[in-house]
């Protein structure tokens, strides 16, 4: 957990730097518990606190929320293309339909091309996130490599809701 927390500080201090290129987001991935949302939307509030605009997802909930109401897809998925950063939180929750991949895809696939960084949280690593569909984690690898962090361990330590 000390790397994870190393490498959202490093992002954040060093985000005004790299926010143009294509290696310019994060990804804390692993065990369930271990503070990898804690961390990002520490990053989110210090960026907004910077002007920075960030739009936050929840995987599961917010496709759900999508799912409820299909005809506001366009205008939501429109939203999380634009903002300055998306954070994604619980990639794969749950699973992945189809459409939620390619929804995610061409989002993510919007954002790698325009060099528009995302903060990513997921149980998945990076062999599972590549399992589930190559070409949005390969983008996903990519865009996060220097902030990629997997967390893997004992979960009974690693999990802080588990702790007494």
């Amino acid at each position: 957990m000390v790397n994870a927390f190393k490498s959202a500080v490093k992002y954040f201090k060093s985000f005004p730097d790299i926010r143009k290129d294509r290696k310019n987001s994060i990804a804390l991935l692993g065990n369930p518990g271990a503070g990898k949302t804690h961390l990002l939307i520490a990053v989110a509030n210090n960026l907004l606190n910077n002007g920075i605009s960030v739009h936050y997802f929840p995987y599961r909930e917010g496709f759900d929320e999508i799912k409820d109401n299909l005809d506001a897809l366009e205008e939501k998925a429109q939203r999380m293309k634009d903002v300055d950063v998306l954070l994604i939180d619980d990639l794969f929750k749950r699973g992945a339909t189809d459409f939620e991949v390619k929804t995610m895809y061409s989002i993510v696939n919007y954002r790698y091309l325009n060099h528009k960084p995302i903060m990513v949280s997921s149980e998945f690593l990076v062999d599972d996130l590549l399992e589930v569909d190559e070409a949005l984690g390969s983008r996903i690898v990519e865009m996060t490599k220097d902030y990629l962090v997997e967390i893997v361990g004992d979960r009974r330590q690693l999990n802080h809701r588990l702790a007494n």
